[in-house]
């Protein structure tokens, strides 16, 4: 990677930073884009070039690294295990603490849940390009299969963390990978 490329990683991590621990701090309403710049030590118009919204600043503050974790951890599993239990434990390996007041934040605002969603969608080259490479798919049948296996597992951790109207995160009986277990299982068939 290179200097400028570097720079933009580093000013695109500051400003998701920055934009989580103020809606943290402060609540997402109370956050301004002016003040996330601030906080990131560049201007609004820099933030501009990075995200579209309060909201999807917020969201990579939380998802970014973890879009790079599950690839490294998918693509360290043994080739020969099979690919559904790769799977789980790639995602397992993100979500071992309990949830966090990050993931909190964003199962609990509906502003946030909806900039996650879009997001999610950045884990899906990483997964269909070892789908392809284990499974001999064509690019198409991977990337549907990397869709449905990222929404599996979107829906395994909104079972796992359970937002009540008072704020508190509850986390049911089971861990996550009974959960993504469960989820990333119905894909089997079609993982084989």
């Amino acid at each position: 990677m290179g200097l400028r490329e570097r720079k933009k990683t580093e000013t695109r991590a500051a400003l998701s930073a920055a934009a989580l621990r103020l809606a943290l701090e402060k609540g997402v309403d109370n956050v301004r884009v002016d003040e996330i710049a601030e906080a990131a030590d560049v201007s609004p118009r820099t933030y501009n070039n990075y995200f579209a919204s309060r909201e999807q600043a917020i969201v990579a503050g939380i998802t970014a690294s973890r879009v790079l974790q599950v690839a490294s951890a998918l693509e360290s599993r043994p080739s020969d295990e099979p690919l559904v239990e790769s799977l789980i434990a790639a995602f397992a390996e993100q979500y071992r603490e309990p949830p966090s007041d990050a993931l909190a934040l964003i199962t609990s605002t509906p502003s946030l849940r909806e900039a996650y969603l879009d997001s999610v969608s950045s884990m899906e080259p990483p997964i269909a390009s070892v789908i392809a490479a284990r499974l001999g798919k064509s690019e198409l049948g991977a990337s549907v299969l990397a869709a449905a296996v990222s929404a599996a597992a979107r829906l395994a951790v909104q079972r796992w963390v359970d937002v009540r109207p008072s704020g508190l995160v509850v986390v049911p009986a089971g861990s996550i990978e009974d959960h993504l277990r469960e989820a990333i299982g119905h894909l089997e068939p079609a993982l084989r």
